[in-house]
């Protein structure tokens, strides 16, 4: 491949995962608020377009359109840059994430991903971790204590679940031998005994899953770690003085990050885009990307459940639940992970 074309195909490729991604963020907000609103017994949206479909779209123009208020008493330059910043960390990992196998179109292999590191993962963690600055920067620059607070919660969260959810992904990583996100999904390729798929989560991760899961509601800020916006206490947390786009972008940056972490379990616990090919070459094709999306799907689902179901915590609770229940069991499954491992060696 020269020059031209594998820059063609990178602007190609760059230019549909965002398209993907940022449709993907809307009709997320689509779905979550039709999935509460059945858990709740109403109906969600309804009036834009047939099953509300067109709302995310309509929310859009909304924000576009609506005054955009800067308060006096803010530090206006980081008042500004804190929401940019916090939406460019959130669609920037989404360049290491594989969705899929290497694919021939017009002869031309390409994998399905932006670009291809081998350390992929360490990538993810270091870009959805400097997140946070957005969030805390918010908080500061609105010169609220109800923002303050919010930015501060944030970023306790940030250092103490963090640290449980980069020693829940270690021992994925003893067991591919590899901080390449491919290289991970190829390693949980074909079955136990013929039919039990060598997912992560099936080759004694399923702690180490549950671990992550928790911790990625907390570090995305999600019910019932949702103390950095707890309206009960803080009116809106950290983006209590936005409004219009610089709003619409805290919100993005969520979902964004929900993704994030969504297509991450599918790729360390769930085989990736792995699962049963059969028809014509075309559809064997395509049957990973839906295998994989199927699976992010479930995640996010999961996700809007939650938040539907529990209350939040304390923040006291959140914080201890994080360092003297989470960090400890994963550490022990970190052990456990490596004896069995060299045991087997």
């Amino acid at each position: 491949m020269n020059v031209e074309t594998f820059i063609l195909v990178s602007v190609i490729k760059i230019v549909l995962a965002v398209i993907v991604l940022l449709t993907a963020v809307a009709y997320t907000v689509w779905l979550e608020r039709k999935v509460v609103g059945h858990i709740q017994n109403r109906w969600g949206p309804t009036r834009v377009g047939p099953f509300g479909l067109l709302q995310p779209l309509a929310d859009g123009v909304k924000f576009i359109f609506k005054e955009d208020l800067t308060p006096p008493h803010v530090y206006k330059p980081l008042y500004i840059a804190a929401p940019m910043i916090a939406l460019t960390f959130a669609l920037s990992s989404i360049a290491v994430i594989p969705f899929g196998n290497t694919i021939s179109i017009g002869g031309i292999q390409t994998p399905l991903q932006i670009t291809d590191i081998n350390i992929g993962l360490l990538v993810v963690l270091g870009i959805t971790s400097l997140g946070v600055y957005g969030v805390a920067l918010a908080g500061w620059s609105s010169n609220s204590k109800y923002s303050l607070l919010g930015g501060l919660r944030a970023s306790a969260q940030m250092v103490s679940y963090e640290i449980a959810l980069g020693l829940s992904l270690i021992g994925v990583l003893i067991m591919a031998g590899s901080f390449s996100l491919r290289d991970i999904v190829n390693a949980q390729s074909g079955h136990f005994w013929g039919f039990i798929p060598r997912w992560n989560i099936f080759q004694g991760q399923i702690v180490a899953f549950f671990i992550y899961l928790i911790a990625a509601y907390a570090e995305t800020n999600r019910v019932p770690f949702d103390l950095p916006e707890a309206e009960t206490e803080l009116v809106a947390g950290y983006h209590t003085e936005y409004s219009a786009m610089k709003f619409a972008m805290f919100f993005m940056a969520e979902y964004a990050n929900m993704i994030t972490v969504a297509c991450l379990a599918s790729l360390l616990f769930l085989g990736g885009w792995h699962g049963p090919l059969f028809g014509p070459p075309i559809l064997q094709a395509l049957l990973p990307l839906f295998w994989f999306g199927l699976r992010v799907f479930v995640f996010l689902f999961i996700y809007i459940w939650v938040r539907g179901t529990l209350p939040r915590f304390r923040y006291d609770q959140l914080m201890a639940f994080g360092w003297k229940f989470l960090l400890p069991l994963a550490i022990a499954n970190l052990v456990v992970t490596a004896l069995i491992v060299a045991l087997r060696a």
